[in-house]
């Protein structure tokens, strides 16, 4: 065939259907309702942080901790008979449950080549984040649980620990964010001029420990119930966007919304995809086909190949006129997207596209 022939999707050679999409194949577990654990979790007195909040959210998520009593104290000989300690004491040792931080020769990290040291709750979580994930969604096969722990610290615990532990996000910073977790858990603290006893803070604390779990479920939900679903059909329309276009730099989705950026870059990876894609094809809530351009990876505005300049910015009769295809609707004046009435359309944008780029 030639790339002006038209092709039956993939998706309708397959039987796809906007339900399959849909279907979740993991479900999370139904909160825990029985008896709080015996056991006992310690942590420092005085300011609480997130890392320490989230910390002991996580271990109350496990059989062992489950909803166990929480001592705040920096005295040792409180904390040393209690079964679990995090963020104080000046011992990470995992054979005594012992996981501070602030030893001056601490330099452990997640991974071999990480680019923060773990916080407390970076310590919680490579000791016991596969377990956690696995109390919250039992059906995850071995491969998914190990893709959703890799994933988690990359979207979420690795914030916390670099927060916590100074690192920048970027050698250079315009403007700085407090809107995040860390920034939302510091501001529960009791201010100077409240009322504070060590009650206040306690239950404060339990609130910010709170906060901590309703954002950690937040982004693991979305990542099991969502992105491994749309890790799937991402490979399979990468597997087969030869059947789209013989260029290879086409690739099409039977619907939008989805995630697929970070997805597709880490597929073109695993399967060596050579050229890589460059415009992605899909249909919005309305029905109408889309056409977006592929960011380069790292990047949030720059593509691999935007659409062409003289699209930018025109709608309907005129951009078909120009385009010198039928049914178009839009084109961004930014070139990272636009749309038409059919898929024959959006396919015949997208090649001529490709053309115009490369010339």
């Amino acid at each position: 065939a030639t790339t002006t022939q038209m092709r039956i999707p993939w998706f309708v050679k397959r039987g796809f259907t906007t339900t399959m999409a849909l279907n979740n194949p993991y479900k999370r577990a139904k909160p825990y309702e029985g008896l709080p654990s015996e056991k006992v979790i310690g942590t420092h007195s005085g300011t609480f942080q997130c890392d320490e909040a989230m910390g002991v959210w996580l271990l109350r998520q496990l059989p062992e901790y489950r909803n166990s009593k929480v001592v705040r104290s920096r005295d040792k000989d409180t904390l040393a008979p209690l079964d679990i300690v995090i963020d104080v004491g000046g011992i990470y040792d995992h054979s005594i449950k012992r996981y501070d931080h602030h030893q001056r020769e601490f330099d452990e990290r997640f991974t071999e080549d990480g680019v923060t040291k773990l916080s407390a709750s970076g310590l919680v979580y490579r000791h016991y984040g596969k377990d956690v994930i696995r109390e919250l969604y039992p059906a995850l096969s071995d491969e998914h649980l190990e893709y959703v722990y890799l994933k988690m610290y990359e979207s979420f615990m690795q914030a916390i620990d670099a927060i916590d532990t100074g690192v920048e996000v970027a050698p250079e910073v315009k403007f700085r964010d407090n809107t995040g977790l860390s920034s939302r858990v510091g501001r529960m603290n009791p201010r100077w001029n409240e009322e504070n006893t060590p009650e206040i803070a306690d239950a404060k604390f339990e609130e910010a420990s709170k906060l901590c779990g309703e954002d950690f479920i937040s982004v693991l939900s979305g990542i099991v119930e969502s992105q491994i679903p749309a890790f799937e059909l991402v490979e399979e329309a990468l597997l087969k966007r030869y059947d789209v276009d013989d260029s290879g730099e086409i690739m099409m989705f039977p619907s939008g919304g989805m995630p697929w950026k970070q997805h597709l870059y880490e597929l073109e990876k695993k399967h060596s995809a050579e050229p890589l894609v460059k415009y992605v094809l899909y249909t919005d809530q309305a029905g109408m086909w889309r056409i977006q351009a592929v960011t380069e990876e790292g990047f949030a505005f720059k593509n691999r190949l935007s659409l062409p300049e003289k699209w930018r910015g025109v709608r309907d009769d005129d951009l078909a006129k120009i385009a010198g295809i039928e049914g178009c609707t839009f084109c961004h004046a930014a070139g990272f997207i636009g749309g038409n009435k059919s898929y024959e359309g959006v396919l015949q944008m997208a090649r001529v596209a490709l053309k115009e780029g490369k010339n």
